[in-house]
């Protein structure tokens, strides 16, 4: 492989950073949209949930640690997150923050799904793989100054 100018190289980190913020918040805003049936209804087509009641009987099986009165919470509060990265990640705003939290939310679900639904669950779902593209996301050089792009 060629070696690449510094020009070439800033246009393929921007090129990345554009192309990793829309697949992460299309998968967070996808989440959230299948918690309220918006995709359709349960069992049809890829549809996870279909409704906000099977997303927190699901939360039950990956947090069974919880006390019951606070599986709707933390279900509301999951949600408030996901789609408040999703749309900070969609706008490009405060970038390294919600990277670096899309990282955390994706690890912590990850290792949830691994420790109570078996190590299979999270690799099908590709967590750990979007947990990676947050990390990376979050380091990424994202200003003229940054060392991989002067």
């Amino acid at each position: 492989m060629r070696d690449i100018t510094t020009a070439q190289s800033r246009k393929l980190w921007s090129a990345a950073i554009v192309f990793t913020r829309v697949a992460l918040a299309a998968g967070f805003l996808s989440a959230v949209a299948d918690r309220f049936g918006l995709w359709g209804a349960a069992g049809t087509g890829q549809v996870a949930w279909g409704d906000f009641d099977a997303f927190l009987s699901y939360l039950r099986t990956l947090a069974p640690y919880l006390p019951t009165g606070l599986v709707e919470v933390v279900g509301w509060a999951a949600t408030v997150v996901e789609t408040v990265l999703g749309v900070t990640l969609l706008a490009g705003f405060a970038l390294r923050w919600s990277a670096a939290a899309a990282f955390a939310t994706l690890l912590s679900f990850g290792l949830s799904m691994l420790v109570f639904s078996g190590f299979e669950a999270p690799l099908n779902a590709s967590v750990f793989t979007a947990a990676a593209a947050a990390l990376l996301l979050a380091l990424a050089p994202l200003r003229r100054g940054d060392p991989e792009m002067t």
